[in-house]
């Protein structure tokens, strides 16, 4: 019972928050009804996703997104507080000082820092963010501490994605997993209008040159307009009809490329992705870590089953030598 009291005391708690967002979500690109993609969502079958999808992109494929380097790092500036600890520091600064490990793990740390060799520099030139393609020792527990702490659930007959985190400290739990969310959204966001936002800007230039373009004609056709009312001349005459005609021409292309720019902003509208969040983030303040007593417990069975262990086989020596 006591070496069980000291092992639950000497491992820290562990809390862990959940946001449940539901996608946008489309009876997919293969023409598919609805009601039959419900009947084989009933069955396990997900018809939504994958090879039926327009995007490379979808809803199976989060988790891996939550595995990549550049987007774990990504948390690593995000401003967190403690649950009684109001003063803001970032989850990388938590991670290095707020964090708790058991005493008996401190022995190996210190014998892996004496046997390594020294750890080189792997933070860019300036010694600034971590370099995703050759992270130190250190650099890399952090990474897989993180990634170990975080994760994305998806699933296969909804399409619900779970994201959950998991740390010492429920309010960094919960700011972590707002986090989660928000990037993810982001994520998704820039990935799925990345062309169309190209094509907006294409034509806002295409706008603005035709509306310079427009412009200019019309203030030459005034100005020349103006300095030759009173002429009757011919070539005048022709001139003016030439520049009235290049003035309509330049104005259908610059209404044109309006509609285009118009058009355009409604297909990036159109491919920006909803997402519903049916579960926010919030403080647990109820640890998933394995509760103290039973840990107790624990110790106590296996304590009470050595021990029973240990008698039996003196008995059993004692017998023998009795036998002899």
């Amino acid at each position: 019972m006591v070496i069980g009291i000291i092992v639950a005391f000497s491992i820290p708690k562990q809390f862990s928050t959940n946001v449940i967002l539901a996608p946008e979500f489309s009876a997919g690109s293969m023409g598919i009804s609805s009601s039959l993609s419900d009947l084989a969502s009933s069955f396990g079958v997900n018809l939504n996703s994958g090879n039926n999808s327009m995007d490379a992109i979808y809803p199976d494929l989060y988790p891996y997104i939550f595995e990549s380097t550049d987007f774990v790092q990504s948390l690593y500036d995000v401003p967190v507080r403690l649950q009684k600890d109001a003063t803001e520091r970032s989850y990388l600064t938590h991670l290095k000082k707020d964090t708790r490990m058991p005493w008996w793990d401190y022995p190996k740390v210190k014998l892996i820092k004496w046997l390594s060799s020294p750890e080189p520099l792997a933070s860019g030139a300036s010694g600034g963010k971590p370099d995703p393609y050759a992270m130190n020792r250190t650099q890399w527990e952090i990474y897989n501490a993180v990634s170990k702490s975080i994760s994305c659930i998806i699933d296969k007959k909804t399409s619900v994605i779970n994201i959950s985190v998991t740390d010492q400290d429920p309010m960094v739990a919960a700011i972590i997993a707002d986090s989660l969310q928000q990037r993810l959204q982001h994520y998704i966001t820039n990935y799925r209008t990345a062309k169309a936002r190209i094509d907006v800007e294409h034509y806002q230039d295409l706008a603005l040159q035709a509306k310079e373009d427009y412009d200019n004609a019309r203030e030459k056709y005034v100005a020349y307009y103006d300095s030759h009312m009173e002429a009757s001349l011919m070539a005048i005459n022709s001139k003016v009809e030439d520049m009235e005609n290049d003035v309509q021409l330049k104005y259908n292309i610059y209404t044109q490329s309006m509609t285009e720019l118009k058009m355009a902003e409604a297909k990036l509208l159109e491919r920006i992705p909803a997402f519903t969040v049916l579960q926010p983030a919030k403080v647990n303040t109820k640890p998933v870590s394995m509760p103290k007593i039973l840990i107790m417990f624990i110790w106590i069975f296996l304590s009470l089953t050595a021990g029973t262990g240990y008698v039996l086989y003196q008995e059993f020596l004692k017998n023998k030598q009795t036998a002899i």
